[in-house]
């Protein structure tokens, strides 16, 4: 494998960096079926797929009291101790993410919006090529401070139909009400619709493959609401001359390792320092213990560009815009103000990714495949909706009813302006 850093020549982001790969395309009408199946059949349909795809013959499909304790002795002290530190960190931003509602009281009118949470929500941990515990506590912690009341959790399993300790332990911490032994679409469509045994749930969040980014865009805005339709996991590293090239390579694995259709890209202003990156990369990955997966990855989306100045390196950043972005300079706080579309951004020579995914309390799910430049990480926001609410008394109607009828009447709707005119006609 070779990476050969490129000079920037003024092209366009998606000249330099290629179309994102779409996700919900290829398997559409397979989902669709399986969502069929389960809005039918509903629990058999679950078993059938358990045992389908993932070897699980079982008949338990909620995880049981005992295996949630059996999993508790699983986990060592010091792991316990990790959770709850990262949670407390989860816990101290989101809870700065709690909305208020408001009320304005004028002249005989009341107008104001009030914060509801949802009611039920459903998450969904991928446990496919490994598992993910702090995507559990992503998730369910902001849905926990939002206030909703019942947090229901949706993860496949092995054969053995067993949950990995971690994850459940996870789980309990943060507050999960009950788990679900589940995944793919399948799991999207329980979860969306209900079963037997699954309880149907106001919004779906976590990310997912194919089939459950397909299954959750196929049953948004009919069955329930969703987060986001993730794509592949991506970074893009702006560094400077002074950045060390193992540390950026390291960075730039750390998204590789995710999936052979992970991007990793880096922007820098020094040709030397892309050229030890791109040395750094084809020794360090063979170290991994995930290699085969982050070779597949460099070689189909890594891309080194050699810009002259930070300032086209920001430009570029933006037009791309990165689901992670590190800003690996000596003084990254000015370049903070530049950047528009990112999902979480990382800054200074002493801030890796993965900081942020585990442990510092920003949120993780975050829009990919360019959709920074209109979606926003997963926050307390979306587990709560608003409701507006309206009072005149017969005075403020009065006062306000030529207008209103004015603006009915140019728009043609006569029965609209009745409705104010009848009330205010002497």
């Amino acid at each position: 494998m070779k990476i050969t850093p490129r000079i920037y020549a003024g092209e366009s982001a998606q000249q330099l960096f290629g179309e994102r790969e779409e996700i919900t395309g290829n398997v559409e009408e397979k989902v669709k079926e399986i969502i069929a199946n389960v809005r039918k059949n509903g629990d058999a349909a679950l078993k059938e797929y358990a045992e389908k795809f993932d070897g699980y013959k079982g008949a338990d499909l909620e995880v049981s009291a005992e295996e949630f304790a059996e999993a508790e002795r699983a986990v060592s002290a010091e792991y316990k101790a990790t959770l709850k530190a990262s949670i407390e960190n989860i816990r101290a931003f989101h809870r700065r993410q709690v909305r208020q509602g408001f009320e304005i009281r004028e002249n005989g009118r009341v107008t104001g919006q009030k914060v509801t949470p949802v009611a039920r929500a459903g998450i969904y941990v991928p446990g496919g090529t490994a598992a993910y515990p702090s995507t559990v506590l992503m998730n369910a912690i902001p849905a926990k401070i939002a206030g909703v009341k019942e947090v229901i959790m949706a993860t496949p399993v092995k054969a053995d139909g067993k949950v990995r300790p971690e994850v459940l332990c996870a789980a309990k911490l943060c507050g999960v009400d009950r788990v679900f032994k589940m995944g793919g679409a399948q799991a999207i469509a329980a979860l969306a619709y209900g079963t037997e045994s699954v309880p149907k749930v106001d919004k779906i969040t976590g990310p997912g493959r194919d089939f459950v980014a397909t299954a959750k865009k196929l049953v948004y805005g009919v069955a329930c609401g969703i987060d986001m339709i993730a794509g592949p996991s991506e970074i893009l590293v702006i560094a400077d001359g002074g950045a060390n090239p193992v540390h950026v390579a390291a960075d730039l694995l750390s998204q590789a390792e995710h999936d052979v259709i992970a991007s990793a890209l880096l922007i820098t202003d020094s040709k030397k320092l892309a050229d030890e990156v791109c040395v750094q990369l084809c020794e360090q990955v063979k170290k991994l213990e995930r290699c085969e997966i982050a070779s597949k990855s460099l070689e189909n989306n890594c891309k080194v560009i050699v810009v002259g100045d930070m300032a086209t390196a920001v430009k570029l950043a933006n037009a791309y815009a990165p689901e992670h972005l590190e800003l690996c300079v000596n003084d990254p706080f000015p370049l903070l103000d530049g950047v528009v579309n990112a999902g979480s951004v990382f800054l200074g020579y002493n801030t890796p990714e993965a900081v942020g995914d585990y442990y510092a309390g920003a949120n993780h799910t975050l829009p990919t495949s360019g959709t920074a430049r209109f979606s926003s990480p997963l926050s307390v926001e979306d587990f709560i909706k608003t409701t507006q609410y309206v009072y005149y008394d017969g005075a403020a109607l009065c006062s306000a009813a030529e207008d209103i009828v004015r603006f009915a009447k140019s728009e043609g709707l006569t029965g609209h302006a009745e409705s104010v005119a009848v009330r205010t006609r002497k």
